[in-house]
């Protein structure tokens, strides 16, 4: 299910960390704590009342020279344009009004997607309102005063900016159709691939504006099935600074993984996989997403027999937290393999949406259990009850059991590579959460 995504603007000292810490709360730790996911906090789950949204931070101003902060918070609030759904342009009361924030505020305004203005650091209502009226002067709506080191004020602010969140058939929950995020680094042939099959197939139902953002979405149509490919091109500004590129291409990673159902991660053949590729792999793999992984550029380099075992070698060992994943070797330049990604798609969507009948997945896992004894600890010994299937999308189970303590992360993937051997699940996770109950 797509959830809005939320970006926070502003100069640097404004408190942009402080408050998207103080949204995030403890699930910031989740994020970080993922294998291969960024640690560098770009971005995290958050909700308000009973809504979900993803909180992105465009962050990475160092402060050298106005020339310099300036250029990048354009930078930064093009980001914020092209991928938020809602935008949190945070100032400071202390600093007061800059040329920067007029700057900065001119921009958003143009973009026409929602602008909060929030005036950061008043500690005091009574003290600091009459300087959080100079905000005004920006033009960009109400300034909503908060303090996000002493959590004063985000109540508000938060209301407000839920108000602006797309309505649920706006983010596309009517659209059935499949829904395709092409991610990865830079220059490695992402929009190559995705003209490649629309030329290929010369059907391009639609062009669809982006439901939630300005990418264009392109619909595809396959043996008589329509697939949305969610535009991801884009580096739309090339910068010479590293950080930014990766940040840039990770925040765009973001935003498409959480709008899609399958995931076609593009690795680079003539470069290898990279730590890069395993930070956007792991946003996909957190979400749950189907996920293939597509090797691009594969006309360009020299074979032998031992070419693919090799590259898939590598990529299982830097990928190592996703097992799971299809791998293709293709040429989006000469057309190598790309006929197959659809029904590569097919499978890992119907993999995903797979559901077990609970008779039939306590037959294996007893059978698993007869096999491998559970562990134990001081004379007791773990007992399964009965393990259930709850959701899909990904496919999620919950084992009932006497003790959680006694339930090894390493049974548990025992267990799971148990249910994979009988019924496949290639392409998409699993995911699995013990509960325990009193026996008898």
């Amino acid at each position: 299910m797509s959830k809005p995504v939320v970006a926070v603007v502003g100069r640097p000292n404004v408190g942009k960390s402080t408050l998207f810490n103080a949204l995030a709360g403890e699930r910031i730790s989740i994020v970080e704590d993922t294998p291969g996911v960024t640690r560098d906090r770009i971005y995290a789950q958050a909700s308000w009342l009973d809504k979900n949204f993803t909180l992105i931070d465009t962050g990475g101003i160092e402060p050298e020279s106005k020339d310099i902060i300036l250029s990048q918070m354009r930078q930064q609030a093009q980001i914020a344009i092209d991928t938020a759904d809602v935008i949190l342009f945070l100032t400071d009361v202390r600093q007061g009004l800059m040329d920067a924030d007029a700057k900065v505020a001119d921009m958003l305004r143009r973009s026409q997607k929602p602008v909060l203005l929030v005036v950061n650091k008043v500690d005091s209502f009574e003290k600091f309102m009459p300087d959080v009226y100079e905000f005004y002067n920006l033009g960009i709506g109400e300034p909503i005063p908060i303090s996000a080191a002493s959590k004063l004020g985000l109540g508000d602010m938060l209301d407000e900016m839920v108000k602006h969140f797309p309505k649920e058939d706006a983010l596309g929950e009517e659209d059935e159709r499949p829904r395709v995020a092409v991610v990865g680094k830079p220059n490695v042939g992402k929009s190559s691939l995705v003209n490649h099959l629309l030329g290929e197939n010369r059907v391009i139902v639609s062009d669809i504006a982006g439901t939630t953002r300005d990418a264009i979405d392109t619909a595809v149509e396959y043996n008589g099935r329509e697939y949305v490919f969610i535009d991801t091109a884009g580096l739309r500004r090339k910068n010479k600074i590293k950080e930014e590129l990766e940040r840039y291409s990770i925040i765009r990673a973001v935003t498409a993984v959480e709008r899609a159902d399958v995931v076609l991660v593009m690795i680079d053949a003539t470069e290898g996989v990279t730590e890069q590729d395993a930070k956007i792999a792991g946003i996909a793999h957190e979400r749950g997403k189907g996920i293939i992984i597509v090797v691009n550029k594969w006309d360009a380099i020299e074979k032998d027999d031992k070419t693919i075992y090799k590259h898939t070698e590598r990529i299982r060992q830097v990928l190592s937290f996703m097992p799971y994943a299809e791998i293709m070797f293709i040429s989006a330049k000469t057309g190598l393999r790309t006929g197959k990604i659809f029904e590569m798609i097919d499978t890992v969507i119907e993999n995903n949406s797979m559901r077990i009948a609970t008779g039939v997945l306590n037959e294996i896992v007893s059978e698993a259990v007869a096999m491998q004894q559970p562990p134990s600890d001081k004379g007791k010994r773990l007992k399964i009850y009965y393990t259930t299937q709850v959701s899909v999308k990904p496919p999620t189970f919950v084992v009932f059991v006497n003790s959680k303590e006694l339930m090894h992360f390493s049974y548990i993937r025992y267990l799971e590579n148990r249910i994979r051997d009988t019924f496949g699940f290639k392409g998409t996770s699993l995911k699995f959460f013990v509960r325990e109950r009193k026996e008898g």
